[in-house]
């Protein structure tokens, strides 16, 4: 099982990363989370990692802090929720507020995430509410990292699509929360911040 990576950042395309690590390029998908925080290309970067066996595929995730990790194997738990959901979580809402959503039982606010219904929300609260202390941790260091994109708002709609936003919910957060000139990490943060709200 591979449980960490160091490496250079070869390229950041969300919610893909490629981590070079001695020559080997290990492709790892990405919650925005770590995305915000993540170097500039051609950097060190180190990631805890999961990695994952299904029946028709092999797939590699990566974090930049344990918490997000810890996060993302806890809600898989929860019957019905896979990885692409997991991940939508933890792109949609910091570990630590989501543990206060869990635990102040807020249905209505987690309903808000992609993927999560108001049965899937409420099966969240009552079989993470005892497990969510301890999961916070931030999400590693500070200081987000523009992409080098040729066009950040195609960036930033590849994303938020990737992560369970339909396509004119896309085109909305995005017209509504882009502005000229900002990167696409800036502009999915503002549009996820806006889908939440």
């Amino acid at each position: 099982m591979i449980g960490r990576l160091r490496g250079t950042l070869v390229s950041k395309q969300p919610p893909w990363l490629l981590i070079d690590v001695n020559g080997v390029g290990y492709e790892l998908e990405a919650p925005m989370s770590t995305f915000f925080d993540l170097p500039p290309v051609g950097s060190e970067v180190v990631l805890r990692t999961h990695y994952a066996v299904k029946e028709d595929a092999v797939a590699l995730y990566g974090f930049l802090s344990e918490g997000e990790r810890a996060l993302f194997r806890s809600i898989q738990k929860v019957s019905g929720i896979g990885a692409k959901t997991a991940l939508a979580v933890l792109s949609g809402v910091p570990v630590d507020a989501f543990a206060r959503l869990v635990q102040s039982g807020d249905v209505a606010a987690l309903t808000r995430i992609p993927g999560i219904g108001k049965k899937t929300a409420e099966r969240i609260v009552v079989e993470l509410r005892d497990r969510v202390d301890g999961l916070g941790g931030g999400t590693g260091p500070g200081g987000a990292a523009s992409a080098a994109a040729t066009d950040p708002v195609s960036e930033a709609s590849t994303a938020l699509i990737a992560l369970g936003y339909k396509p004119a919910e896309v085109s909305r957060l995005i017209k509504d929360a882009g502005a000229p000139g900002d990167a696409a990490e800036d502009i999915i943060r503002k549009a996820l911040k806006a889908a939440l709200r």
